[in-house]
């Protein structure tokens, strides 16, 4: 029963995502299928067709068990966008699968191409997104419930209990792109000027460059 709970819970987030597709997210297709070509030096808004067609551009199987939550944040996001599953290419929609270990965060970021929603599979997390008029909106969720995340805004989420979590993610686009805002700022290259988030944030040179440092690659 709670499986099939479950399953059900997956097929109406799934859904209400392909409905939110056909106003809000990438444009429609004007064949069946265009499955991308990931090696062609074409540049186009998307990826261009390939030819040789094969069920397994539609497939992926990275999702099914959990992520390595062991690093500096306690999560992980395994995405199954075009970039994993080609055949999503022109198609509007995209997974992800976010485990977090006890404590584990997945930090602010913002989806710049995709409004997301998350169907809880196992855990707890406090979750939140922040309005363009700086106003926070949050809730905890547990197994079984689902939580929007407005195209564009950032938000987050939190295990703050002693166990475990997942959630399955869909998005209206098949790439819906990921800006984390710390590592956004603290972590471009070629570097944010100091200056400038100095100012940004009223704190000092040194203090900037030890959040910098912290995000320096190992």
């Amino acid at each position: 029963m709670a499986a099939a709970g479950a399953f059900s819970g997956v097929l109406l987030m799934m859904g209400v995502v392909m409905l939110s597709s056909r106003v809000y997210a990438d444009p429609d297709s004007l064949q069946d299928i265009c499955v991308a070509d990931l090696t062609s030096a074409v540049k186009v808004n998307g990826y261009p067709c390939k030819s040789n067609v094969t069920a397994d551009d539609f497939f992926f199987s990275g999702i099914a068990n959990p992520g390595d939550t062991n690093n500096s944040v306690g999560a992980l996001v395994t995405g199954a966008n075009v970039q994993k599953v080609p055949g999503l290419n022109t198609l509007g929609i995209s997974l992800a699968r976010i485990d977090y270990a006890p404590g584990g965060l997945n930090p602010p970021h913002t989806h710049p191409r995709a409004t997301e929603l998350v169907f809880v599979l196992e855990g707890e997390l406090d979750v939140g997104f922040i309005t363009t008029a700086n106003v926070l909106i949050a809730k905890s969720i547990k197994k079984g419930d689902i939580f929007a995340f407005p195209k564009g805004l950032v938000h987050y989420q939190k295990n703050n209990g002693d166990s475990p979590a997942a959630v399955l993610s869909a998005f209206n686009s098949q790439l819906p792109g990921t800006q984390s805002i710390a590592a956004t700022l603290f972590a471009a290259a070629p570097p944010v000027p100091d200056n400038v988030l100095t100012k940004a944030f009223q704190v000092g040179t040194e203090e900037v460059q030890q959040i910098k440092s912290k995000f320096a690659p190992k």
